[in-house]
């Protein structure tokens, strides 16, 4: 491949790394052309699914700071740039890795960090945005304002919101359990207490 051929190669699949959400690396040998449209049109509008070549994704990767993704990039490789909620991408991933065998997960990016096979697979499983919101809005206990900005955050940040603050809330619940003996005032006992009352009694 010529050099400026390489470059521009090089540039597409930088840009593809800064403006998708998330990109999953994958092993796609064995799958047929019909497979591999098939689970582009999964993805969604926006997302991609491009084979690519490794020496110059690794390129790329490390041009914008993926220096990880490395060993990563062997064997046939083809990226899922995902557009939109990275959670929706990695579910459909997973789904059609159920049905296709074939496809093997390597790792990728998410939110900016580099992350591998069994953190992509965590991502997919997360539960649906209704259930993580309605988690989130009893951690807050009715916080409503916070709770309704979350409406429009992404799926895999409202996932570790919910996790971090469930995990708060039981840290938190045996520092409230004080006994309620610490709580009562003590018994002024001092010896001048005791003689003033003694006097009292004998002045009776």
């Amino acid at each position: 491949m010529p050099t400026q051929a390489k470059a521009a190669v090089i540039d597409e699949i930088t840009e593809r790394f800064q403006n998708s959400s998330a990109a999953v690396l994958t092993e796609y040998r064995g799958l047929t052309v019909a497979q591999l449209t098939q689970l582009r049109r999964s993805l969604g509008a926006g997302s991609t699914y491009a084979v690519v070549k490794n020496t110059l994704t690794k390129r790329a990767a490390d041009s914008v700071g993926f220096s990880d993704l490395g060993p990563l990039l062997n064997g046939p490789t083809a990226i899922a740039f995902i557009e939109g909620d990275p959670v929706e991408g990695a579910k459909a991933i997973r789904d059609f890795a159920k049905a296709n065998p074939l496809l093997v997960v390597k790792g990728g990016v998410v939110d900016g960090r580099t992350v591998d096979a069994s953190e992509v697979t965590r991502l997919a499983d997360v539960e649906p945005r209704e259930v993580l919101l309605a988690k989130l809005a009893g951690a807050m206990k009715g916080n409503l304002t916070k709770a309704a900005g979350l409406f429009q955050a992404p799926l895999s940040q409202v996932a570790r919101l919910a996790a971090a603050l469930q995990e708060k809330k039981a840290a938190d619940a045996p520092a409230a359990e004080a006994p309620a003996a610490d709580d009562a005032p003590a018994a002024d006992t001092t010896p001048e207490t005791d003689a003033a009352a003694a006097d009292a009694a004998s002045d009776d």
